[in-house]
């Protein structure tokens, strides 16, 4: 296989040099053209599969040997100036871990670093020409921009397979087409070709090939196929048989990575003796299209998860986070690749890995990293059954976090959906689709109640991320001639795949508000803020004051006091109170904003600040059954960036009426010093106790993950002390954990023991 220049695609390019005086005594079309200063003596080309024309792993010829480039430090910078050295514009994205194939010969460059701005890569540092202790398992990739280098040309050459490859794989019905539900879990393997559809030949086929042909399709798992009735119904129908001889491992994320063989065009005999490959699929417990089997799934003895995604903007990807010792940590993203992400892909029940993405590509985790280094081979049941490397603090930081997207299975969810009269395709009008074969008609939903975890669910159904805003007004967006409204009463928890998941009030429709311009819409982004306390400060922090009467006018002018304060002699007296610190960072890929606009903040004289969201935390002293026995609220006064990571620079500052917020890599931080920031437990009464603190409680703004905004710890009070330990946030612990953690030890009843 050999490159292939522009001067042997198209005879029109050498027409036109003959044709132009500038051409004389330029180079024969067998030899490069001149190159850019820095790039003499090199060619770059893209390879591997399967790809598209713009990415590929990234080959580089010096010397006449072709080599490639290993991953270790390499960053989007690079992929910068490696695109323009290919002729594009600008990177889009890179990859790791030989996602498009190990290359062969050299490695020619490692730990190669630059900055963006350079000509040539020969102007970026890395270990010299040759030198490096990398394989090629671990080969570089770039993902360019779709657009080309005006008056691009060197002879920098993009790759061009000669070779067939297969692209997309589907499974095709045998029976019953349009009347089988979605997700289709058996049927004809069929590959897509440059000239259409084709069956495979089912000689040789194996439980390894359904394996990955399922992965590709979004399945966990294969089960067997009676293939006695398959090759009757065969005998009756044409097939355009276009592979054959596959062999897989079973641990490939792609078909195409497996060995193949392409029947030829001259081929008049195909699959001698043979039938179409027919593959059933076993679907994971979130796409279990029939109520038989999400029976059988849920009778089937599960434990808890060991492993989850978090912070991904669609279903099945996210940060990988698993569970030691009662406690959830990230991993490190050193040698991860698309085995180990296919193994947690499948044991979530998704299909393979489609991606293995490291960098916190999918936000930063906080707390314990439990892994580094975790090398599957793919057939392992679980994350956990795969060698790898305990790590302590000083090996890896949360900005090494690895991540996955997987492989899912198509629902067709996004058909009965959609949005109208918006600026763009991220924001409109909910519209839905309603109505049986013959009779399907659209319509709107009544915007009463409508909030941010509906629009949640809204977006990820038309795999549009996650929702900024759920509006129950729309009269500024022209509604065309969509007027009836088919659904109201609409509740969502927010981890719904599907609008038809949630509780709402069927065929009757119920809505306070008539009228169009009171349906609800959304506007959907792909990254969203996501909040967490820092627990141990908390803990650290708490502490009892005796508070006179005298100093709590203005606090109870914003209602941060209990409500027997009201009756109390003022200004004689004292309230007491739980006091402590709270710290909260943001770790989502989008900044936190509040809801409302400058112009809408409300204004309190007495503290003399600006209040940009009513609620922004709220505090509870509970019983270990859960009752609430004290209450407070924390009024957002004042969203800015108090501190920042070292490589993040600050946003907002509240001072002279500024942009409130907290910027991604930020925290903003609530002193235990001031008016608010308290729990009034005068009226408790000594015993055992939860703490609860819970940010964004009525979820005003959008998070990629509200399960991590809710803090426990215990708390023990003796009426003159308190002492709060063991504080976590709400999803950091398993559930056993959680379990042990409200029964508080030794709590018999709430009183001193």
């Amino acid at each position: 296989m050999r490159p292939v220049s522009i001067w042997q695609r198209s005879p029109w390019g050498l027409l036109l040099c003959l044709l132009c005086s500038s051409c004389l005594g330029s180079p024969s079309p067998s030899t490069a053209p001149e190159k850019r200063a820095g790039s003499q003596g090199l060619r770059f080309r893209l390879a591997g599969f399967p790809r598209k024309p713009f990415e590929g792993r990234v080959e580089i010829q010096r010397a006449g040997e072709w080599g490639t480039i290993c991953d270790d430090d390499f960053t989007l910078q690079a992929a910068h100036v490696l695109c323009r050295e290919l002729g594009f514009t600008e990177a889009t994205g890179w990859t790791h871990s030989a996602k498009y194939g190990p290359g062969t010969g050299r490695i020619w460059l490692d730990n190669l670093s630059c900055s963006g701005t350079e000509q040539s890569v020969t102007e970026c540092a890395s270990r010299g020409w040759g030198n490096s202790d990398c394989t090629h398992d671990e080969d570089a990739g770039v993902i360019c921009k779709d657009q080309r280098l005006p008056g691009f040309s060197d002879s920098n050459v993009i790759e061009v397979e000669q070779h067939l490859q297969v692209e997309e794989v589907r499974l095709r019905p045998a029976v019953g087409r349009g009347r089988r539900p979605l997700p289709v879990t058996e049927g004809l393997v069929e590959v897509r070709l440059p000239d259409g559809w084709s069956q495979v030949c089912d000689k040789g086929w194996s439980a390894h090939n359904s394996h990955v042909v399922c992965g590709m399709l979004g399945f966990p798992s294969e089960k067997r196929v009676n293939t006695a009735f398959y090759r009757l119904l065969a005998q009756r129908q044409q097939h355009s048989f276009g592979l054959h001889g596959v062999a897989c491992v079973g641990t490939e994320a792609h078909l195409s990575l497996c060995s193949l063989e392409f029947y030829r065009a001259n081929d008049t005999t195909r699959c001698p003796g043979g039938a179409p490959a027919v593959v059933s699929c076993v679907p994971g417990p979130l796409y279990a299209a029939s109520s038989g089997q999400r029976k059988q799934q849920q009778s089937k003895p599960q434990g808890e998860t060991r492993v989850r995604l978090k912070g991904g903007a669609h279903p099945g990807e996210g940060r990988v986070e698993v569970l030691k010792a009662s406690t959830w940590g990230t991993i490190c993203d050193r040698k991860w690749d698309l085995q180990a992400a296919s193994v947690v892909c499948r044991e979530l029940g998704f299909g393979s890995a489609r991606e293995a993405l490291s960098g916190a590509r999918m936000g930063q985790g906080m707390g314990a990293i439990h892994l580094s280094e975790v090398r599957c081979s793919g057939q392992e049941p679980s994350l956990w059954k795969c060698p790898h490397k305990n790590i302590t603090a000083e090996d890896c930081s949360h900005s090494q976090d690895a991540g996955v997207r997987c492989n899912l299975p198509y629902t067709g969810v996004e058909t009965k959906i959609r949005l109208s009269g918006g600026r763009s395709q991220h924001e409109g009008r909910v519209e839905v689709q309603i109505g049986g074969p013959g009779s399907l008609r659209w319509g709107l939903i009544c915007g009463d109640d409508w909030g941010t975890l509906e629009a949640m669910v809204v977006c990820r159904q038309l795999g549009l991320g996650y929702a900024n805003h759920g509006l129950q007004e729309t009269w500024y967006w022209d509604s065309g001639n969509i007027t009836e409204v088919v659904m109201s009463g609409v509740r969502c928890t927010g981890s719904e795949l599907s609008l038809d998941q949630c509780a709402h009030h069927g065929t009757h429709i119920a809505c306070k508000r008539t009228g169009t311009r009171f349906t609800a819409g959304v506007i959907c982004s792909e990254t969203a803020s996501d909040l967490l306390l820092h627990s141990a400060l908390v803990q650290e922090t708490a502490y009892i004051e005796d508070r006179p009467l005298h100093m709590l006018y203005c606090a109870a002018e914003e209602n941060c006091l209990a409500r027997s304060a009201r009756s109390a002699n003022w200004p004689y007296g004292h309230r007491r109170l739980l006091r402590f610190s709270s710290q909260i960072h943001n770790l989502g890929r989008a900044d936190f904003r509040p809801k409302a606009g400058r112009h809408s903040w409300v204004w309190h004289e007495c503290h003399g600040h600006y209040h940009s969201m009513d609620i922004f935390t709220h505090y509870d002293i509970l019983t270990p059954n859960g009752t609430k026995v004290a209450e407070g609220h924390k009024a957002s006064f004042c969203l800015e960036d108090t501190e920042c990571q070292e490589d993040v620079s600050k946003r907002y500052e509240c001072a002279n009426f500024g942009e409130q917020g907290i910027t991604v890599g930020c925290w903003d931080l609530y002193r235990h010093d001031i008016d608010c920031q308290w729990i009034d437990i005068t009226d408790v009464k000594p015993g055992n106790y939860i703490l609860q603190v819970v940010i964004n409680p009525n979820f005003e703004v959008a998070e990629s993950d509200f399960t991590n905004n809710a803090m426990k710890c215990n708390c023990k009070y003796d009426g003159h002390r308190i002492w709060v330990h063991n504080c976590h946030i709400g999803d950091a612990f398993s559930e056993e954990a959680n379990r042990k953690f409200e029964r508080y030890p030794g709590q018999t009843s709430n009183q001193v023991i």
